[in-house]
């Protein structure tokens, strides 16, 4: 039986998002995740390979999965805003997920500038199971105060991140407070060139660990 897929547009705070909503293949979902995506103005739409993969991954975990674009991306409204407005499309299309699954409970994860949303999103307002953040640039841990957070953060990096280099990741995400979890996979760059496959294994991982 093919899985359920929905277009939609949300209403968010500076018009509506375009999202599409996916439930898992031949069951009842057991939980629901909002996947974000990369960098608006480099490119990034809710289509990223990586971000496919991600919502894929999870679904086949159980999930029900909502991938939508930011503000000012392809059919939403709005325009960037320096990723204060992004954090609050993120919590509108939550806010839609939630209210479509009431009695689901929900993870939040997002690659690269996404892993950065979510990471705020989940630590300002705890309440998910636990967030994923992959591909996070180092940068983040130099510029904002992410140590403590009370929900579980599960990590997954390429080997050869160019924005999130081993040898500066790591020492990074020792610094931070438990529940924590890091998770490397054999890659070529910041996209997994070469890793899909297994990136895509190491989120089933996660969400099942």
């Amino acid at each position: 039986m093919a899985r359920k897929i929905e277009q939609l547009m949300i209403d968010g705070p500076a018009g509506r998002l375009e999202a599409l909503l996916e439930e898992p293949e031949a069951e009842t979902p057991s939980f629901a995740a909002l996947v974000c995506h990369p960098h608006p103005q480099h490119g990034g739409t809710m289509h990223n390979k990586v971000v496919y993969r991600m919502a894929r991954g999870l679904r086949s975990t159980g999930a029900v999965s909502l991938r939508f674009n930011y503000r000012g991306v392809n059919r939403s409204e709005g325009s960037y805003d320096e990723g204060r407005g992004e954090i609050e499309d993120a919590r509108a299309a939550l806010t839609y997920l939630r209210s479509r699954y009431p009695d689901l409970p929900y993870v939040i994860a997002g690659f690269s500038f996404g892993s950065r949303i979510a990471h705020r999103l989940v630590c300002d307002a705890p309440g998910a199971k636990f967030v994923i953040c992959v591909g996070m640039p180092t940068w983040y841990f130099e510029n904002e105060n992410i140590i403590h957070c009370a929900t579980p953060r599960v990590f997954i990096q390429s080997t050869n991140d160019q924005f999130g280099p081993r040898d500066k990741f790591q020492p990074a995400f020792d610094t931070l407070a438990e529940p924590k979890r890091l998770i490397w996979v054999e890659a070529q760059d910041h996209f997994f060139a070469g890793g899909l496959d297994e990136f895509e294994s190491a989120v089933q991982q996660s969400a099942t660990a």
